[in-house]
């Protein structure tokens, strides 16, 4: 985003009074292993951040910033009863693993100011006006607080949480600031949830999904579903990120290469749990995948790429998705491994000019649901530092709640440049209008 006839305005933010929050009843330290999927996960931290209107601004609130941190920290004490795991430690065991150390360790949280107004914020390189600034640099333990007037900002251990696992947190801490009743149900850590079988087994395709650490070496916005869905149902996701697959491999200078080496994977990792695991508090996440030439993408039917798309999805929708990775990570074990689609391995077979896109599906960011008290949200996201060979995109919903989407997209410039020129009617630069700031 950035001002309507400008670049947007460069800001510093300076870091106020910095305080530990903790749970404020005594716990029994003890540790909580990791389950076989959050071993699949790297160390690197993702944040979020929820942007309101000032409301010490606002006559009708009458809050004042004082009263508004005591909210925040009081509520978030409470909210560490049982989100006990984010006040903890990620430490190593015997076998040079990671597991969590539940020990109350505490929580940072940080006061920040930054003189700027959030319409003359420019978000359009996120890595430089969002990390360490909007959200906080974690420097120890698994989860860290940020507010400055108007935003609220976290950064989680990707090891311990998910997105599913960000967005109960922040409901329930929200909950809990405003003494909501009923009260969210708490989260479960039953790793048994996510048991390994008698026997290990799985298939041998998850080979090609994960790889064992030591290895790596336009049609109108309001027709785009129809338009892709050639009389099938498809979801709106699938419909985006058949669109979006398109869009990169058109905009890559190797489309017209025939040569097969020169591939095109798609990945996307959706943010839902399957039923049983609805309250679970860990990593149940995985990006199924398929690589396609990208003349294909390109040149078939956008009907015919949705499907493949729908079809790679429709597999990771149910609890016996996850069962294979969790017998494949024990038969690796001790060594770490990760998903392939995040850091696909140089190899001769590897055409330069190979592309990775990965769609992380936010449709269950909670920006109806986080008023702390003083007002709904303007603007909120997921910031999630990428330094992999991937190319990631994240869409959520808008605050507005009118359907659009904010999507959160960290390509190469070329590729951005392609897509507002191709796209124009699917993709808007996110602007102060957009979110009524003017």
């Amino acid at each position: 985003m950035h001002a309507d006839g400008g670049a947007g305005r460069e800001f510093v933010v300076k870091s106020g009074k910095r305080e530990v929050v903790a749970a404020p009843l005594p716990m029994q330290g003890h540790l909580l292993p990791l389950s076989n999927l959050d071993l699949l996960l790297p160390p690197l931290d993702v944040g979020v951040f929820f942007c309101y209107a000032n409301p010490t601004t606002t006559a009708s609130q009458r809050l004042d910033y004082g009263s508004m941190v005591g909210v925040l920290k009081a509520a978030l004490a409470q909210a560490l009863v049982s989100y006990y795991a984010l006040a903890g430690e990620v430490v190593q065991n015997s076998a040079s693993e990671p597991e969590l150390l539940c020990n109350n360790w505490e929580v940072d949280f940080i006061e920040a100011f930054a003189d700027v107004e959030l319409r003359h914020l420019n978000l359009y390189n996120p890595d430089d006006t969002v990390e360490g600034k909007l959200v906080p640099t974690k420097k120890r333990g698994v989860l860290a607080v940020q507010c400055g007037g108007i935003v609220v900002a976290c950064t989680f251990d990707h090891r311990i949480v998910e997105a599913y696992s960000v967005n109960m947190f922040m409901v329930f801490w929200v909950e809990t600031a405003r003494s909501a009743a009923p009260i969210s149900l708490p989260p479960s850590f039953r790793r048994s949830l996510l048991n390994l079988r008698h026997r290990l087994c799985f298939d041998p395709s998850l080979d090609r999904m994960y790889i064992p650490v030591f290895a790596l070496y336009p049609p109108p916005k309001h027709k785009l579903q129809s338009a892709c869905s050639n009389g099938s149902k498809r979801t709106k996701l699938e419909s985006f990120s058949a669109f979006l697959w398109r869009m990169v491999a058109e905009s890559s200078s190797v489309v017209d290469n025939d040569d097969n080496k020169t591939m095109s994977m798609m990945g996307i990792g959706e943010d839902d749990k399957p039923t049983p695991m609805s309250s679970y508090f860990g990593n149940v996440l995985s990006v199924p995948f398929r690589e396609k030439r990208p003349r294909e993408v390109v040149e078939k039917p956008l009907s015919w790429v949705v499907d493949v798309v729908h079809k790679f999805v429709e597999r990771a929708a149910t609890k016996e998705h996850f069962v294979d990775p969790i017998d494949w990570v024990e038969e690796h074990r001790p060594v770490l491994a990760l998903e392939r689609i995040f850091c696909k391995p140089d190899s001769e077979e590897e055409e330069e000019g190979s592309m990775v896109l990965v769609v992380s599906s936010g449709q269950r960011f909670p920006v109806t649901e986080m008023d702390f008290g003083w007002g709904k949200l303007v603007l909120g996201s997921y910031h999630f530092p990428w330094g992999g060979k991937a190319e990631y995109v994240m869409p959520m919903p808008n605050p507005l709640s009118n359907g659009d989407w904010v999507v959160y997209l960290h390509l190469p410039r070329s590729q951005v440049a392609f897509i507002e020129s191709h796209a124009s009617t699917i993709f808007k630069l996110l602007t102060p209008h957009h979110l009524n700031l003017l």
